[in-house]
């Protein structure tokens, strides 16, 4: 893949521009969020790795600029904040997965790897469900006039769950099959993702129809598309 690294600190920026080029990957990193949003902008990324906090513009900041720009483009979030409202906004504001600082490389290319991962075992390009339009391509959900975008995670979370429709999913299921993770240690990282993909998609949030929780079982597609 092509990936951009924006990381403000020099150690870490260099190891990890050798750790992912080690892996086979072609690495370019910038060290603020202004030369992200323009090196982002400029040039064709298969992932933007970006720390959270960066001098010049925060990396909340940029993501949401290159998500808004580039909806499709993959972005992983590096952060020192371990609370869960800085995780449910880091999600909500578009990064497809985030890694709490200190990581351990085997984590970080995990989670690499399976964000890179384009699986072509089902074709499924819109759904039509509860009033919602889902386009994968586009990676959108439109209600009525309202237009939201997706990130590939949680287009990849509607995918697994209407694949798997008659049936309960698990978070342990969901961390792997959609995720790229094994074991159920980070099991609430499912339960985030949840949250933020259904005030994307949910006619109530607080009462959700498509995405439904089963309880002691994980989570299924709820209504009939």
């Amino acid at each position: 893949m092509r990936i951009l690294v924006v990381e403000d600190e020099a150690s870490l920026r260099e190891g990890l521009t050798d750790l992912l080029g080690g892996d086979g990957h072609e690495v370019a990193a910038v060290a603020d969020g202004v030369a992200a949003v323009e090196r982002g902008l400029a040039e064709g990324w298969d992932l933007i790795v970006l720390d959270l906090m960066l001098p010049r513009l925060s990396g909340m900041d940029v993501c949401r600029r290159l998500r808004a720009a580039r909806p499709g483009m993959p972005i992983l979030m590096l952060t020192a904040r371990g609370s869960e409202d800085d995780k449910v906004r880091g999600l909500g504001e578009g990064a497809d997965d985030y890694v709490t600082k200190p990581f351990s490389a085997r984590e970080l290319l995990a989670r690499v790897r399976a964000l890179g991962r384009r699986a072509p075992a089902e074709v499924i390009e819109h759904l039509d469900v509860d009033g919602l339009i889902v386009d994968f391509g586009r990676l959108t959900a439109r209600r009525g006039d309202a237009t939201v975008p997706l990130t590939p995670r949680e287009a990849g979370l509607l995918r697994w769950l209407h694949r798997q429709r008659g049936r309960a999913v698990s978070r342990a299921e969901i961390l792997e099959q959609v995720f790229g993770q094994r074991g159920d240690l980070h099991t609430r990282a499912v339960d985030m993702a949840i949250v933020v993909l259904r005030k994307k998609i949910e006619r109530d949030p607080a009462h959700p129809r498509i995405v439904v929780s089963v309880k002691g079982a994980g989570y299924a597609w709820g209504v009939d598309a």
